[in-house]
């Protein structure tokens, strides 16, 4: 079957040369694998087990002319701008074939770190539309504002509607294109983005030029027709400078018993779903703890984990993020806990500052913690979990981790950004040998 967005087929025959090809596997992107004239290459749409056409573009990449044999795993797009909006690459699978391969990805980075026996994973999937973050781009055009994603290398495409996205989200597009056409600070490209926090959206604008007074009284006024309680505003090329150009009301967001006010733009858990399912999945990760024990929290952002861990002992957390920190800060009066700035990335904290910790939780960014995990693999921890957003990081640090010693004794995947191959994990390892008993058992 012809995908319905693909040019007439004998235009690709004259112009292209064009094969078939069987699709073996998906790459890491969420691409097809297939062999062609002896090397690997991705085509992007393709399915494991597709027999497809491809025409090679002029950079040599393969687009697919036609399905010949389709995937029982092949659904139509819910969206209609599927391939074209470069927010999703794997609307075209079943949401369980996607949760199946995602799992799949996770088991073969620890089986690769040297984890050959393997708890039985558990798996959580998010439901559409409940992404509470959205990162855009902006583009003034002849007649109007877009505000969307990025198609593959190419501008952004209008985000008319998402099937990913929070509807409250998603509603505040259209009154943003008409204020952000209005500003004289948005001159060409800007970027916007949105997190959906307890007290309501929350909006941070970057743009290259500076707002004028009447931006900024255009943006407040927005702020108060839509009931948004905050809209801050930042210089293209000044990341980390945020000023907040409107407030109307305090700014909350509660993680377990922690109710912070968290700075402009910061990061949270892509949907609320996803987000329970990574703290439930750390905190049946903990060994047994007393209040009393001490819990070492590693890249705390602005108390994800940080809140419900405090019930379960003194944590002490660590965050790069000087804003972040402050939030914790501010919120910690009543609960156990400590928040201290720390750039773990250059300095990460020393197996010597690890020897008063029963337990050491982190959450680390995308490229893993190399640095860190040498430092803990080095310290007397008896337990680790380890929170990932990257399978190939995760299988670099859990290496090490096996290396010291430490085995693997549970293993959760969450699956919240649907349709994409983005994927993330919740190991639990331990070299504790009463925990390794129970567990054997």
């Amino acid at each position: 079957m012809a995908r319905p967005d693909q040019p007439d087929v004998a235009l690709f025959q004259q112009e292209r040369h064009v094969c078939d090809v069987t699709i073996t596997g998906l790459g890491t992107s969420g691409d097809g694998i297939a062999l062609l004239d002896g090397r690997s290459v991705f085509v992007p749409g393709a399915l494991p087990g597709e027999t497809v056409r491809v025409a090679l573009t002029p950079n040599g990449s393969p687009e697919i002319v036609d399905i010949l044999a389709a995937s029982p795993a092949r659904v139509a797009p819910p969206c209609p701008l599927f391939g074209p909006c470069g927010g999703c690459s794997l609307q075209m699978m079943r949401l369980d074939t996607m949760l199946d391969w995602k799992t799949a990805r996770i088991q073969a980075a620890l089986r690769n770190a040297g984890f050959i026996v393997q708890p039985e994973p558990t798996a959580v999937q998010t439901p559409p539309m409940t992404r509470r973050r959205l990162d855009l781009a902006v583009a003034r055009v002849p007649g109007g504002m877009v505000i969307g994603l990025h198609r593959r290398n190419g501008p952004p495409v209008d985000m008319t509607l998402c099937h990913v996205a929070d509807p409250t989200l998603t509603a505040l597009l259209e009154p943003l294109r008409r204020v952000l056409g209005s500003l004289g600070a948005v001159t060409g490209e800007a970027t916007l983005q949105i997190n959906l926090l307890d007290s309501g959206a929350d909006i941070v604008l970057g743009t290259g030029q500076d707002l004028t007074a009447s931006d900024r009284a255009k943006l407040a006024d927005f702020a108060a027709a839509h009931d948004v309680p905050r809209i801050s505003w930042q210089k293209s090329g000044q990341p980390g400078i945020v000023e907040t150009v409107a407030q109307l009301k305090p700014v909350r967001q509660s993680f377990g018993p922690l109710t912070v006010a968290p700075p402009p733009g910061i990061f949270l858990q892509a949907t609320r779903q996803g987000e329970s399912a990574i703290v439930d999945a750390v905190l049946s990760a903990l060994p047994p703890l007393n209040r009393k024990d001490m819990i070492v929290e590693l890249y705390a952002g602005c108390g994800t984990l940080t809140g419900p861990l405090s019930t379960c002992g003194r944590v002490s957390a660590y965050e790069g993020v000087s804003e972040a920190v402050a939030a914790l800060q501010r919120a910690r009066t009543g609960h156990r806990l400590e928040a201290e700035r720390r750039d773990l990335v250059r300095q990460p904290l020393l197996a010597g500052g690890l020897t008063a910790a029963r337990v050491v939780v982190l959450d680390p960014p995308h490229a893993g913690a190399p640095r860190q995990i040498e430092e803990i693999a080095r310290s007397g921890v008896r337990d680790v979990v380890y929170v990932s957003c990257n399978p190939r990081a995760l299988e670099k640090d859990a290496t090490r981790l096996r290396e010291a010693g430490y085995a693997l004794v549970a293993v959760t995947v969450v699956d919240q950004f649907l349709w994409s191959a983005e994927v993330e994990a919740v190991i639990a390892l331990t070299k504790d040998p009463k925990r390794l008993r129970k567990h054997a058992a």
